[in-house]
């Protein structure tokens, strides 16, 4: 499935863009019986129902024409919120010095959740946590939030 969300992808960025937003991120996800297309847009000073209508409109046709999904689906666009998952290099470089939550597959010294500032997710996950910088291997990483 990531293939689909690679190709709407690839079919919608620059449309989204002319809509003076940003492309976050592209999921195609099964819930219960049902698939969704999820589309999440950004922008500095933040999205707007009016901004998610738009894009919507933009992309919609795009999307039927393409005919990527052989199968039935919603699709829904949308901010990817205040505590929002990164997920892509650009979201990890767009956030450094920003307060996030780690969450690990494993607990390290008792933890499985951890908060501080980012550093850099490179070739580890680094942050400054109250108790130092600690860094983590991407492979025990379940997912990163920004956290407020």
């Amino acid at each position: 499935m990531a293939n689909i969300a690679e190709t709407v992808t690839s079919l919608i960025k620059e449309t989204v863009e002319a809509q003076g937003v940003s492309l976050w991120d592209v999921r195609f996800v099964k819930e219960g019986a049902d698939w969704f297309l999820r589309i999440f847009i950004d922008k500095e000073d933040g999205v707007s129902i009016d901004d998610c209508v738009n894009v919507s409109h933009a992309i919609d046709p795009i999307i039927d024409e393409a005919d990527p999904i052989d199968h039935s689906y919603c699709m829904e666009v949308s901010s990817p919120g205040i505590e929002r998952e990164l997920v892509k290099p650009e979201h990890f470089e767009k956030m450094k010095g920003k307060n996030i939550k780690v969450r690990l597959y494993k607990a390290v010294d008792g933890e499985k959740e951890i908060t501080g500032t980012l550093v850099s997710f490179d070739e580890q996950l680094i942050i400054e946590t109250e108790a130092g910088i600690k860094e983590f291997d991407k492979k025990s990483v379940a997912k990163v939030f920004l956290f407020e």
